[in-house]
């Protein structure tokens, strides 16, 4: 065992347990409380594993898919939660999230700070099936939530129809079946009134 590699996974590994305490604005499907991206983080493995046969393409490395959306939201240790639909936050979000990125990243030894940036970067530019599969899977997780919950996190904050259907319609890049899915848990949530049209 090499004791300076070793140290710095352990830190890291220490470093991610902060993920635990990071809320988000997703309530649990019981209403009990809002999730931790911990648990957002875990929910996507599990979702990616059950759900890969909707992928858009047939032979996505699944193992990467599952790699990406653990990691994907480890930036939030320091960057904070930044709420979809607030405009506002989000001009700064990749700013935040990429100095959050190079010190987290960076507490591991070089090979696996590389892989994990390398993985980070290609979730966020989606320009692989696997990374567009996962983005996938993180807009559809959320959507399930609020559908869950008669829309109670869309009513608290005034969100409308057409902000849901923009920020979710990147789910059919990565799986459109699970986007026709999606569509309809839309246009069933207007019908309910648990979303503004």
């Amino acid at each position: 065992m090499h004791l300076d590699r070793f140290k710095q996974q352990l830190r890291f590994i220490i470093e991610i347990d902060k993920l635990k305490r990071v809320v988000r604005q997703t309530i649990l499907m019981d209403r009990s409380r809002r999730e931790n991206d911990a648990e957002h983080s875990w929910h996507l493995a599990v979702m990616a594993m059950l759900l890969s046969e909707y992928a858009a393409e047939n032979t996505i490395d699944l193992f990467r898919v599952i790699k990406m959306v653990l990691v994907h939201d480890l930036v939030e240790i320091d960057a904070g939660d930044t709420y979809c639909y607030d405009d506002e936050a989000i001009k700064d979000q990749l700013q935040r999230e990429e100095k959050a990125a190079d010190r987290i990243f960076n507490i591991l030894p070089e090979d696996q700070s590389k892989e994990i940036r390398i993985l980070w970067d290609e979730f966020n530019d989606r320009e692989t099936p696997e990374a567009r599969f996962a983005a996938a899977l993180d807009r559809l997780q959320p959507l399930l939530h609020n559908y869950s919950t008669d829309g109670l996190m869309w009513k608290k904050n005034g969100i409308k129809s057409n902000q849901v259907i923009s920020r979710n319609r990147p789910i059919e890049d990565g799986a459109p079946t699970l986007w026709e899915y999606a569509a309809g848990l839309i246009d069933d949530a207007v019908r309910k009134k648990f979303l503004a049209k």
